[in-house]
C-alpha cells in the first residue's frame, strides 16, 4: 500500500474545512482534483473515508481515527524537511508552542527571550490559547508544547503534563473601592461586589463560577472580557472588580487607578504545566526549549 503526502494534506484539509470546496480554495486546487486525491486514498486504504449524497460529504468513524495519524505523518515529515535543510541554512527546525494568556504575560516573554539568545537558530511560533483548547493542540498534534494550568481536559487525559511555574490570583479593585485598604479578601466577601470577567471557558472565569457555587452566592458578572488589559481598564473605569494573577496584574498597576488584594483561598494559587504528547517524540529543538523552560533560573517579568 502506498499512500502519497500530497493526498493526506488534501485529506486533513477536507476534515479541517468540512467541504471539498473549502479544502480545495485553501489548498489553491480544482476541487475535482481534491475529490480525485480522496477517492485514490480511499482505494489505497481500502475503506470509505466519506459518506456522499447530495447534501455533501460526512466523515466516517475511519476518517476521524484516519485524521489524527495524518496530522502525526505530515509533522513529522515537515520537520524531516526542515531539520534536513538546517544543514545549508544554519536553521535547525521550529518549535509550536500553544500558551495560555496567564502563561504569556508573566512568564514567556523573558523565558522565549533568554531561549533565542541560547538557540537563535530555533524558530519559535506561539499561539495564545485557552487551557482547553492548549490541551487539544497538543493531543491533536497542532502544537508541539502547551503552556496550561494543571488539570484534567477530556481528550488531552494522555498528555505528559512537567511542571512550570506557579502563580497567584488576586483579586484588583479601583483605588477608591471598599476593599481596596483590605489586605487580603476571602471569595465570599469578593461576591458582594459586581464583577468583570474573563470569557466562558477561560480557567478563571470556571474557578470562579466553581467558588460561588461552594459559598452559595451568586456572582454578579457585569460584563466579560477576553483580556487581562481589557479587564483592568474596566475595573479602572469601576465597572466591577477583577481577578487575574499577580503578575499580570503588576503591567497594569502603574498606568491605572487599580489595586491587587490578596485572595485568601487555597485555589488562588495555581500550577502551570508544560504538556507534551511524549518527550521521546519531540524534536531535538523542541526537546531543548522544554529543558529550558523548565530550568528554575529563568528571569521572570
Amino acid at each position: 500500500m502506498r499512500i502519497d503526502p500530497v493526498s493526506l494534506r488534501l485529506f486533513v484539509a477536507v476534515m479541517e474545512e468540512g467541504t471539498i470546496a473549502a479544502a480545495a480554495q485553501r489548498e489553491h486546487i480544482a476541487p475535482a482534483a481534491v475529490s480525485r486525491r480522496i477517492s485514490e486514498l480511499e482505494s489505497s486504504l481500502g475503506t470509505a473515508l466519506f459518506e456522499r449524497s447530495n447534501k455533501g460529504t460526512l466523515a466516517t468513524p475511519a476518517a476521524h481515527v484516519l485524521l489524527g495519524l495524518a496530522r502525526d505523518v505530515l509533522h513529522g515529515l515537515d520537520d524531516l524537511s526542515e531539520q534536513m535543510a538546517g544543514f545549508a541554512s544554519g536553521v535547525r527546525g521550529h518549535v509550536r508552542v500553544s500558551a495560555n494568556i496567564s502563561a504569556i504575560t508573566q512568564f514567556l516573554p523573558q523565558h522565549l527571550r533568554s531561549f533565542m539568545a541560547l538557540a537563535p537558530a530555533v524558530q519559535v511560533h506561539l499561539q495564545e490559547r485557552i487551557s482547553t483548547q492548549v490541551a487539544r493542540a497538543v493531543a491533536d498534534s497542532t502544537a508541539d508544547i502547551g503552556i496550561l494550568n494543571a488539570g484534567h481536559y477530556g481528550e488531552g487525559e494522555a498528555l505528559v503534563q512537567l511542571p512550570y511555574r506557579q502563580d497567584e490570583l488576586v483579586v484588583v479593585v479601583p483605588r477608591g473601592h471598599a476593599l481596596a485598604r483590605r489586605r487580603a479578601v476571602s471569595f465570599r466577601e469578593a461576591l458582594a461586589f459586581d464583577f468583570v470577567g474573563l470569557h466562558p471557558g477561560s480557567a478563571i472565569n470556571d474557578l470562579l463560577h466553581r467558588g460561588a457555587s461552594e459559598a452559595g452566592l451568586p456572582l454578579r458578572l457585569r460584563m466579560q472580557v477576553t483580556s487581562y488589559d481589557a479587564l483592568s481598564l474596566m475595573v479602572d473605569a469601576g465597572m466591577g472588580i477583577g481577578v487575574m494573577p499577580r503578575g499580570s496584574a503588576r503591567l497594569y498597576l502603574p498606568a491605572l487607578k487599580v489595586r491587587a488584594v490578596t485572595l485568601q483561598e487555597p485555589w488562588a494559587l495555581r500550577q502551570l504545566v508544560l504538556a507534551v504528547r511524549s518527550l521521546e517524540a519531540l524534536s531535538p529543538a523542541a526537546h531543548m526549549l522544554v529543558d529550558h523552560l523548565q530550568s528554575p533560573d529563568q528571569p521572570e517579568i
